[in-house]
């Protein structure tokens, strides 16, 4: 039992120290690291087609698709297509007057993004074949695209490093609660301290959702978009660390994403996003593992990948560490087992608290002051809901025990034309 007890404590340790080190490093390069990149020029401006997943997006596509038709960049050679899926309003009409090509989708049997994203490759390869892109721009219905987002993505794509680059994703609605702002801070975090310091060290980064690029020869090898999991992003970035394809990153290329403001959307989103990282462990965790002892890049990425991907690991490892421990003392010292699991079950959830308040608030204030520039929201705003923070990511702790026992499936997110392009 002695040895047991052992060997849990090490491996508790050892997951929390590498967790730990990883988003050290992450920080120490990306503060350190304080200029941004500067791609060169292209010596190409390729072709591409931004692609749309939109249901019951009537309010928002219509910004998006204007966003796109003004970029800096020829207008021959970006087009945009965009998915109905399965739309009981007016999506398909706005999207079309705005200028994008539409394609309905009606399929309730295959519910969720990366379907309806299969879908429209299949059509896009088998009714525009003449035409040559170089890749695709992926994007959500409620984002809005940064006029030079093209520009940056092709002076990225054109070094010939990358098949996939992610971009940096800010939010339109920053400033209106603490949800938001909660989810801002998040994201922005993604962008300055994971993914801006794995491009400098050379890393795969990880795409987020929506603002990223996969070339079309990727999706010739992959056979269409066969990532269908809750959490299709992160199923593609794991499915690409594993195979040792590059995901590069853009900073320059920005979007501006909407972010939930009501608490029980949000819950319902990232209770899909907590039930994804759990489909996602248990498709690829062994394969990253197994890919980490390759050692150099491939397998530093594949490490870094798996624990990202394990968040919930360290919770259920630290339960099963204390449920070893009490097991313990119930056999060596049962008369005081019971007062002593108490007293260190208080102590312990109170020690955890305190300390995870301390590290999230530092988290968030490193990142906020880090990119105040570049989040679109009053000083008021910024300072207000920094302090709840940690509070909104403290939710994630019943969300990821429900979305361990409850099935869940797929809800669109409703999103309104209340903050307007010309705001952000």
């Amino acid at each position: 039992m002695v040895v047991l007890l052992k060997i849990l404590i090490l491996f508790f340790l050892l997951l929390l120290t590498s967790a730990l080190v990883s988003q050290l490093i992450g920080v120490a390069v990306g503060l350190l690291n304080k200029l941004r990149f500067a791609e060169p020029e292209a010596r190409t401006l390729h072709r591409y087609a931004a692609v749309i997943s939109a249901r019951n997006e009537e309010g928002v596509i219509g910004g998006l698709v204007q966003s796109l038709k003004a970029q800096n960049y020829p207008a021959d050679k970006l087009d945009i297509f965009v998915v109905a899926d399965n739309c009981t309003d007016r999506t398909a009409e706005a999207a079309a007057k705005a200028g994008a090509t539409v394609f309905r989708r009606w399929n309730q049997e295959e519910i969720g993004k990366g379907y309806a994203l299969d879908f429209l490759f299949r059509r896009i390869r088998t009714e525009y074949a003449g035409r040559s892109y170089a890749g695709f721009l992926i994007f959500d219905a409620d984002n809005y695209v940064d006029p030079n987002f093209v520009l940056e993505i092709n002076k990225t794509y054109d070094s010939g490093n990358f098949d996939a680059i992610t971009s940096y994703r800010s939010s339109k609605n920053f400033g209106a609660n603490w949800i938001s702002a909660g989810y801002s801070i998040w994201f922005l975090r993604q962008a300055r301290f994971l993914n801006f310091p794995r491009s400098l060290l050379g890393l795969n980064c990880a795409v987020g959702g929506t603002g990223f690029f996969v070339s079309s020869r990727l999706i010739r090898e992959n056979g269409g978009w066969p990532f269908h999991l809750l959490t299709e992003d992160i199923e593609f970035s794991a499915d690409c660390a594993v195979r040792g394809c590059p995901i590069g990153y853009c900073d320059r290329a920005v979007i501006f994403d909407e972010q939930p403001t009501v608490f029980t959307q949000s819950w319902d989103q990232r209770l899909r996003w907590s039930k994804g990282f759990y489909q996602v462990d248990a498709k690829y965790g062994l394969a990253l593992a197994r890919e980490s002892f390759h050692g150099g890049r491939h397998g530093v990425s594949c490490w870094d990948m798996l624990t990202n991907l394990m968040p919930g690991l360290y919770g259920f490892a630290g339960a099963g560490l204390f449920a070893a421990l009490a097991g313990f003392l119930r056999v060596t010292r049962p008369a005081a087992a019971a007062a002593l699991i108490g007293t260190l079950a208080v102590r312990g959830l109170a020690l955890l608290a305190v300390g995870y308040y301390g590290l999230m608030l530092l988290t968030g204030l490193v990142t906020v002051l880090t990119e105040w520039r570049r989040i679109p929201a009053t000083t008021w705003q910024k300072l207000r809901y920094l302090p709840l923070f940690p509070l909104f990511m403290l939710t994630y702790l019943p969300i990821a025990v429900t979305a361990l026992f409850r099935k869940v499936e797929w809800k669109p997110i409703r999103h309104t034309p209340e903050v307007k392009t010309e705001q952000v």
